[in-house]
């Protein structure tokens, strides 16, 4: 959640998609970690299905989106304008 948040304060279209590979790639090396927790026996195989189900889900979730941006070069159009904030 943090990569693509980042990403799109960053106000550009190609840091955007590069954050959001970010984000899939930390959904990865999240599943590669929840196999070494079973292994580890820290968790059970319950948590883990659980939890690698959550992890694939977002994973594809992500690939969707970045597949939708780039089909839609209109969509793609991120925060162009200037926002100000009232503290």
């Amino acid at each position: 959640m943090s990569n693509i948040a980042e990403g799109f304060e960053s106000r550009t279209q190609p840091l955007f998609k590069n954050y959001l590979g970010l984000a899939k790639a930390s959904a990865g090396e999240l599943r590669a970690q929840l196999y070494l927790a079973l292994d580890l026996k820290y968790i059970s195989q319950d948590q883990f299905s659980k939890a690698h189900e959550s992890a694939d889900k977002v994973s594809r979730q992500i690939y969707k989106f970045m597949r939708y941006l780039e089909q839609n070069k209109k969509a793609y159009n991120i925060r162009e304008e200037r926002i100000e904030y009232n503290v």
